[in-house]
């Protein structure tokens, strides 16, 4: 399974004891997201330290092993989508993610409902992931 993982499930992998991180290092999947997401998060490193529980030594440690296994891309890489994207979602932030996901033919994993108003790419939330992987889908 391949996974374009939005900025908001991003975030919630730094906190190790989330369904999310359980999700992420559990399941049979790629996961895959732009690259400014990290530089999102650094802009939100605060609050996110915070969140997580974790010392800034600790955060830096989780950021590590959570980039270990995404793949990253440069926009140059899947702006051709990008337009299909802003016109496919009601919150064109999110067209980004859409756009990746068509580059690679993969899903997306989200909890944003602006995800699920579109039908050109399968969208996962972490409910739907979670019962998967208790069923041994994935």
């Amino acid at each position: 399974m391949k996974l374009v993982i939005d900025n908001n499930i991003f975030f919630s992998l730094m906190k190790p004891e989330s369904v999310n991180s359980y999700i992420y290092f559990l399941a049979n999947a790629q996961f895959y997201a732009p690259k400014y997401i990290e530089t999102e998060l650094e802009e939100h490193k605060v609050e996110c330290i915070a969140k997580a529980g974790l010392s800034e030594h600790e955060f830096e440690i989780r950021q590590k092993e959570v980039k270990e296994n995404i793949e990253f891309f440069e926009f140059t890489e899947y702006k051709q989508y990008l337009k299909e994207s802003i016109i496919l979602l009601p919150d064109w932030e999110d067209a980004p993610y859409l756009a990746l996901a068509q580059f690679l033919n993969a899903s997306i994993w989200s909890n944003d409902i602006h995800f699920m108003q579109q039908s050109k790419i399968k969208v996962f939330t972490t409910q739907r992931l979670f019962d998967m992987l208790l069923k041994r889908e994935i």
